[in-house]
């Protein structure tokens, strides 16, 4: 799994990143990363951190705090970051394979940088493994405009096979109750002139996108197949303020 974000602003940025997998078994899911390994990697793809279970490394900026994972087994990686993009990659220790968590968390909100987007790309199947992107919102008294983007198709173009072939999108609000659905990206002309407008046009036909008004709260944006079609699949979401 490729978890993808990009900091903009003016000074760095101190982040928490984690991996998770065994501790995913209080919400009933079955067939779990039991041993995740966690990458941060640059712009460049050059490593800057990896972690393996959180108490190898930078255990005392973990422990006690509300990072601090269930389970040893899972992944937390601490860094202070200027603004660029960055990945996060989530493996299985000896190449093992299963339902695993990227999260990454701001540490320090009152640095002059935020969170402008965050991505992640991975193999979306059906039932409870699709792919569920989340995001939260800070208490902003104004809404903040938010672009979601489901890609599958255009995947092939990095030379990927086995992609989503027509993903679907749908946004929840904290409750589980869907917001705003979508199939193909031009269904509704007013969110696809304003993707556009901001230069997030899809390339192709059959992808997904949303963009949308959203206040302070957490949100869910869930990436499927359509007619139980899995693949290779990218959820995006960009801040756009």
């Amino acid at each position: 799994m490729i978890g993808g974000f990009i900091l903009r602003g003016n000074t760095p940025k101190q982040v928490y990143l984690r991996g998770l997998g065994p501790s995913l078994s209080k919400f009933n899911i079955t067939d779990l990363l039991l041993d995740p390994v966690l990458e941060l990697r640059g712009a460049s793809g050059a490593l800057i951190l990896r972690n393996d279970n959180w108490k190898d490394d930078q255990r005392a900026l973990i422990e006690g705090t509300p990072f601090q994972p269930s389970d040893d087994r899972e992944s937390v990686i601490v860094a202070t970051l200027p603004p660029a993009a960055y990945t996060a990659i989530l493996t299985g220790k000896n190449n093992t394979a299963g339902i695993g968590l990227i999260e990454m968390y701001d540490g320090n909100l009152a640095a002059d940088s935020e969170l402008a987007n965050i991505s992640t790309r991975g193999f979306v199947q059906t039932q409870d493994k699709v792919m569920i992107g989340g995001l939260t919102l800070g208490g902003n008294q104004n809404n903040t405009r938010i672009a979601l983007r489901g890609i599958g198709p255009s995947l092939t173009r990095f030379g990927l096979s086995t992609v989503l072939a027509d993903p679907t999108l749908e946004l929840h609000n904290a409750n589980g109750s869907i917001l705003v659905t979508n199939d193909d990206w031009t269904d509704d002309p007013a969110s696809a002139a304003l993707l556009a407008a901001n230069g997030l046009a899809l390339q192709n036909p059959k992808e997904s996108g949303i963009f949308t008004s959203l206040p302070a709260g957490a949100f869910t944006a869930i990436l499927a197949g359509k007619n139980g079609g899995i693949g290779i699949g990218l959820v995006e979401i960009y801040n756009l303020r």
